[in-house]
């Protein structure tokens, strides 16, 4: 079975993730403190690394290294709702294997880590969001930092109040 430790501090997230990605074989080890991501490392061994970048109070930046010098052969895969090039960049100089925004849907993760599209999935509609739908959803997660503030909200995306508050009305359909 192939060993997967999930690091991110939304606790919903990483147990939905652990859940969907343990149907397609791995065992996964979830860790949402800080405190103890190299220590699970150090005892769980994985072949694979989710990791989140924003953590509770440090960069997930902060830990590829540290990780990769544990465990050279593991596939580390960086996710990230504030992707940047400069970001990106920096995580596979870090030693990231490769480096996803969020939300990124079970199939392309499942990618990310194996490097093959598991059987089965031959509709690749399941896979791609229209631009409007990942639109909202990077909304959400913007809106969800800024603790539920449209004016902070609207402030980090550029745009007016008015603006966001009708795009957020506007709930676009999941393809």
């Amino acid at each position: 079975m192939k060993k997967l430790i999930i690091i991110e501090d939304d606790i919903a997230f990483s147990n939905t993730l652990a859940r969907r990605l343990s149907k397609y074989g791995f065992e996964c080890a979830i860790v949402n403190e800080e405190c103890k991501v190299l220590l699970t490392c150090d005892e769980f061994m994985p072949d694979y690394v989710l990791l989140d970048m924003k953590l509770t109070t440090q960069s997930g930046l902060h830990f590829i290294e540290p990780i990769k010098a544990r465990l050279p052969n593991c596939k580390l895969v960086l996710l990230t709702g504030f992707a940047s090039i400069a970001t990106a960049v920096e995580a596979v100089k870090l030693g990231a294997d490769d480096y996803l925004t969020k939300p990124a849907d079970t199939q392309v993760i499942l990618q990310a880590l194996t490097g093959q599209i598991p059987k089965g999935n031959t509709n690749t509609e399941e896979v791609i969001m229209s631009p409007e739908r990942l639109e909202w959803e990077h909304i959400q997660q913007v809106l969800k930092n800024n603790a539920g503030n449209i004016s902070h909200t609207a402030r980090q995306l550029n745009m007016h109040r008015r603006t966001l508050q009708r795009k957020l009305q506007k709930k676009p359909a999941p393809r």
